[in-house]
């Protein structure tokens, strides 16, 4: 499940040059998506506020899939009002991922960490590993990385109190590959850390013919849900 309480971003890191969100928004705005008016400007959506209050049934949810929650276009009140509401809807596990850390290790000490908020930064080559360090400084009680798209080796990954890593190739038109030797040195990493190991795609033009076996198997583990105090 996905909720979008904002749309919209701008590139910050290599990682963003073929974002698949931007190319969604503009394809929404075509076709005459009032939430999609500013093309993929940032747009708050206040009235999704309180979308999870429908979901009654335990779900896992992805936020802010087009947008990125802690960009600064984002006023911290309204960042407050989210994780708000994630508080509040403890049957639902969030996930909420990050390419700005820097902003969130400065705004986590203002946020509740209920165990139902799993907080991850997406980190795509060793040039923004950095991100790993401020995410180490957040109190939230499931902290992931997200090494998608893989666009370059990632070395010596400081795993210490990381409770999953996510791995996945680009998909898209202008997918850029990844190599293998690249995931299978997160997974040997994963494994000398006893951190689970999520293998999502091989990705490129066409991600449907490529797959996600990784040496003659699937790899979905994930972290134990932690349960709200």
């Amino acid at each position: 499940m996905t909720w979008n309480p904002v749309t919209g971003c701008t590139k910050i890191s290599q990682g963003c040059k073929n974002c698949y969100a931007e190319r969604m928004a503009r394809r929404l705005r075509a076709m005459g998506s009032d939430r999609y008016r500013n093309a993929f400007a940032v747009t708050l959506q206040p009235d999704l506020l309180e979308a999870p209050k429908r979901w009654r049934s335990p779900r896992l949810i992805f936020v802010n899939s087009m947008s990125d929650l802690f960009h600064a276009d984002i006023p911290a009140e309204f960042i407050q009002r989210v994780f708000q509401t994630m508080t509040e809807f403890a049957q639902h596990t969030f996930q909420v991922l990050t390419k700005r850390s820097d902003r969130l290790a400065e705004l986590a000490p203002r946020l509740p960490w209920p165990g139902n908020i799993w907080m991850g930064v997406s980190v795509e080559d060793n040039r923004v590993k950095d991100r790993i360090g401020d995410l180490a400084s957040v109190p939230a009680a499931v902290k992931f990385l997200s090494c998608e798209p893989l666009i370059g080796p990632l070395d010596d990954l400081p795993l210490t109190g990381i409770d999953w890593v996510i791995v996945g190739g680009e998909s898209g038109p202008r997918a850029r590959p990844m190599q293998r030797a690249w995931a299978l040195s997160i997974l040997r990493q994963c494994r000398a850390a006893g951190v689970p190991f999520f293998f999502k795609q091989w990705g490129g033009k066409r991600k449907d013919l490529t797959g996600r076996v990784l040496n003659g198997r699937t790899y979905n583990e994930m972290p134990q849900r932690a349960v709200s105090p």
